[in-house]
């Protein structure tokens, strides 16, 4: 198994690690320190080694950071972990802020007001980051302090960094070859006026290179940090032992590797200007540069766009991926529905039945993140993670939510679905049919080139909002191809202001919850492609439906729906057992023919 059940979460020590970073803390002269989750490429999920929020706190999601200060530790957390955190963290000892509704400058004035000096690692936060709370703090007396990682140093038995071995992204998948991308890259870089560029983003040099990794689970990346030149000549700052032979070949003689340790020196010796990511690239890539005189562009890590609008045959392995993995999905779902009523299974067992369908493939390499199956009022936790301790009984009268997904050679899927377990609960029916309804509103949605997430984002909460209703995640994150499932710049958020292109692939995921109760959230991937011209021939961009498994039929209220959302429904059903029915076995043919029925 990929997954596996234990409790990551240790809030028992929390509270004498907690003391002994004060301890440290006063020792360093400040008053305060920072410990953000992110380690120094900016990852949403990073290795054991960089898990220094959890290790402190206990707190295991991938988003948030602690302010530690002599008598408050404040524990920043955004709406998806709210449930979450209360039962990770020792309460008497770390208090949960409402992040990003309560800023943490202004949460700093009120805590310290009469000043102090507040520390951080510039490896672990950005330039944007570091000087939009330097001008939040201005006026206030609190100092923001360059340190030394105070946790690291009280961190006795801190695991050892990652060192999985990389394979080759095969060129089929990949669409172009990693020397035509440096190539097409370093002339964007000499027209912008650049010698170089840092890239400290793994994903991003996964993608550069057509190389995977190993290094973070789920996610097949290698980490390291890497300086692209504009004559398309690439240095990259890596373990060596990660690189074979046929990697090293691989990379060709215009990829230079030095080890991760010189990365420092690397940037000193660079000749300017360099372009330097303001939001991705650690605080202290800056300062190197800056101390050692090297002109720096503050500008857009080079790789993101072109990384987040796929190629051809990106798109074309993403397809595939997800119609091998809408066949096993299917497989396990009429497992489920048989298997549910007889009583007896746990939400283990639901995990371990899909990854083994998965399994079924012979192409999984391993999952995308860690399966969220919540039964009853473990479903709204939004991103619950079932382990023994919390493993729950699937319950007859309950709803299961069910977000997983998978990674293979050629592409990157996710999922949710959300099932009733024989009589759906109170209410829950209704809650759902508004689900769906924003989920086909966003999937029918015809736009503007040019407009971004944050322009579509209601869609998806209209017929929520319509009944009082809300949920406190976004609706949708980019994804990558073969690579992490979160993948920026794009999302579709209240905050997102980057222009929807051609090419994108994002989620397609309201979601509604009822603390105690259950949880409900339908998820598909779209690909943004270029709509038919109509009117007056403005350009105009639509999305593509990639997922292609049923949602449940039990929990739709019908008369709620309008034709039109009818009509996408039993179109996209009808799609579902055109592309899938051939590619499974004929217990499950049988179970999706009855699933896919018109309403």
């Amino acid at each position: 198994m990929f997954q596996d059940f234990t409790t990551r979460s240790a809030p028992e020590h929390g509270p004498a690690r907690l003391e002994q970073l004060r301890e440290a803390i006063t020792h360093a002269g400040l008053t305060g320190f920072i410990v953000p989750r992110a380690d120094a490429h900016q990852g949403e999920y990073v290795a054991d080694c960089d898990a220094r929020l959890g290790w402190l706190t206990g707190f295991t999601g991938s988003a948030g950071f602690c302010a530690v200060l002599p008598e408050m530790a404040g524990v920043f957390i955004d709406g998806r972990y709210r449930v979450q955190v209360r039962a990770e963290v020792d309460l008497a000892a770390f208090t949960p802020v409402h992040w990003p509704e309560i800023k943490l400058a202004a949460w700093l004035i009120e805590q310290l007001p009469k000043g102090g000096r507040i520390g951080f690692d510039p490896w672990l936060h950005t330039r944007r980051e570091i000087d939009e709370l330097r001008r939040a703090l201005e006026g206030s007396g609190i100092e923001l302090a360059e340190s030394a990682n105070l946790i690291d140093a009280i961190w006795s038995d801190r695991p050892a960094p990652p060192l999985a071995p990389a394979r080759i992204h095969p060129p089929e998948f990949a669409g172009e070859t990693s020397g035509e991308k440096r190539a097409r890259l370093g002339a964007a870089l000499a027209e912008l006026g650049a010698e170089a560029a840092v890239l400290t983003l793994p994903d991003s040099i996964a993608w550069l290179l057509n190389i995977r990794g190993a290094d973070i689970p789920r996610n097949p990346v290698m980490q390291a940090f890497a300086v692209l030149h504009a004559n398309g000549h690439l240095t990259l700052f890596v373990e060596g032992t990660k690189l074979s032979e046929e990697v090293r070949a691989h990379l060709g003689d215009e990829v230079t590797l030095r080890p991760i340790s010189a990365f420092e020196a690397g940037l000193r010796s660079l000749t300017g200007p360099v372009l330097v990511d303001p939001g991705s690239a650690p605080h202290q890539v800056g300062r190197e540069l800056q101390e050692a005189e090297v002109a720096v562009i503050w500008g857009e890590d080079p790789c993101i766009l072109p990384k987040a609008c796929k190629n051809a045959a990106e798109v074309a392995g993403m397809k595939a991926a997800h119609i091998r993995d809408a066949a096993a999905l299917v497989e396990f779902l009429c497992w489920l529905d048989h298997a549910a009523p007889q009583g007896g299974l746990t939400e283990i067992d639901v995990v371990k039945a899909l990854e083994n369908a998965r399994r079924g493939t012979g192409q999984l390499l391993d999952i995308s993140f860690d399966t969220i199956c919540g039964a009853g009022p473990n479903g709204a936790i939004v991103h619950y993670r079932v382990t023994e301790p919390t493993n729950r009984p699937v319950n007859a009268g309950e709803l299961l939510l069910i977000d997983s997904g998978a990674q293979y050679p050629d592409g990157t899927t996710d999922i949710t679905r959300t099932l009733a377990i024989g009589q759906p609960p109170e209410g829950a029916a209704e809650a759902f049919t508004r689900v769906l309804q924003g989920m086909i509103a966003l999937s029918r949605a015809r736009f503007p080139k040019g407009l971004a997430g944050r322009d579509l984002d209601a869609l998806a909460r209209s017929a929520l909002w319509a009944a009082g209703y809300d949920y406190d995640h976004g609706t949708g994150h980019g994804v990558g191809a073969a690579l992490c499932v979160h993948e920026g710049p794009a999302r579709i958020s209240r905050i997102s202001d980057v222009p929807l292109a051609p090419g994108m692939i994002l989620s397609n995921e309201p979601g509604y919850y009822r603390e105690g109760h259950w949880g409900i959230r339908i998820e598909n991937l779209i690909l943004v492609e270029t709509a038919p011209k109509l009117g007056d021939g403005r350009d105009h961009l639509a999305f593509a439906t990639l997922t292609w498994v049923p949602i449940d039929r039990r929990l739709i209220v019908v008369e709620r729906l309008s034709a039109t959302e009818r009509d996408w429904l039993d179109t996209y059903h009808a799609g579902v057992f055109a592309r899938i029915g051939p590619l499974v076995s004929a217990p499950a043919r049988d179970w999706l023919k009855a699933a896919c029925q018109p309403l």
